[in-house]
């Protein structure tokens, strides 16, 4: 691939949504902010586009990529849907598009198979940021846009962690300031009668109830990755992730570092370091400083391992749990 003098741009600077637009219509890729973290863009219709995603990011092929769209009007030519399931869909934008829920819905022969993998269905959804907007209406174009690192590592929830990840990889990178959420969006697959959750996120079950019954859906072993984020190992740093429920599982204090659900006790021992997920027990802080955190974790000298305390698994805390587990799965060597 090429390599590239990567350049950070304030996204409210004069021109820079312009310039990101034509970088797009020419077939490049850029990085810019959603409300949950941040994106690498590409024309979702240029296969040449799309396969500069994935050599940017070192993803695989068979990991699909979600199609970011203006409003529901804009996913008529991408997808099938009929019946009771169009009348979800339809009930499911009206509440939560633009926003941090990704539909996954049979696609037309209009998106091309590597945004797929050659999957029958394709993810879509509508995000609420306002720079990733200002740039979908320049375009005027669907954009695929997996989070901006390499694969597999913590997604970057500010245009600094995109340049650690992605400099040289890319052409530009347009700062929209440090993400809302940090988590990425909620997937589902209506199916007419229930809803699937194929991946936890910021709207949450307890929310979706209301338009149908919801159900958790896992990969089958041997089955295809259907969506992003479904991989046993992911959201991971280089330093291995260890879950823990008490403070005194900590195992050589002096080479760790700790995440701690609710106040740091003022009596722990010398780590190398320690943060709290949230001082006031929140779970829409925790989901807005775990990636941050752990990326913070993750560079500091003398880190031999990261300790997270686990956080109640209702509401939000389904969703940070689930990044939580993959970012401590063993990995494939």
């Amino acid at each position: 691939m090429p390599e590239y003098r990567t350049r950070v741009v304030d996204a409210d600077q004069a021109g820079a949504i312009a310039h990101a637009a034509e970088l797009l219509l020419a077939g490049e890729v850029v990085a810019l902010p959603t409300e949950t973290v941040y994106g690498l863009a590409g024309n979702a219709l240029n296969p040449t586009s799309v396969e500069r995603i994935f050599l940017a990011k070192m993803r695989p092929a068979f990991d699909p990529l979600i199609v970011h769209v203006a409003d529901v009007d804009a996913i008529e030519s991408l997808v099938r849907m009929t019946g009771p399931v169009q009348d979800q869909v339809d009930r499911l934008t009206r509440r939560f598009w633009p926003g941090p829920l990704t539909l996954l819905l049979p696609r037309t022969p209009k998106v091309a198979d590597p945004v797929t993998a050659g999957l029958d269905s394709v993810a879509v959804r509508a995000p609420g940021h306002r720079v990733f907007r200002r740039v979908l209406e320049a375009t005027r174009v669907p954009l695929a846009a997996p989070s901006a690192n390499r694969f597999g590592r913590i997604s970057p929830t500010a245009a600094a962690h995109v340049m650690a990840e992605l400099q040289g990889r890319i052409p530009l990178i347009l700062d929209g300031g440090p993400t809302r959420l940090g988590l990425e969006s909620t997937i589902v697959r209506p199916t007419g009668e229930c809803l699937e959750i194929l991946r936890p996120g910021p709207v949450t079950a307890d929310a979706l109830r209301e338009f149908g019954d919801v159900v958790y859906r896992s990969p089958a072993g041997s089955g295809p990755v259907e969506v992003p984020g479904q991989l046993p190992s992911h959201y991971a740093p280089n330093r291995p992730v260890i879950l823990i429920d008490r403070l005194d599982q900590v195992v050589n204090p002096e080479r760790a570092a700790l995440l701690v659900w609710g106040a740091l006790p003022e009596n722990h021992p010398d780590l190398a370091f320690a943060a709290s997920l949230s001082e006031t027990c929140d779970l829409a802080e925790a989901g807005a400083r775990l990636f941050r955190l752990l990326r913070a974790a993750d560079e500091q000298p003398g880190v031999g391992a990261i300790y997270v305390q686990r956080v109640p698994e209702e509401g939000l805390g389904a969703a940070i749990m689930n990044r939580l587990r993959r970012a401590a799965a063993k990995r494939e060597l």
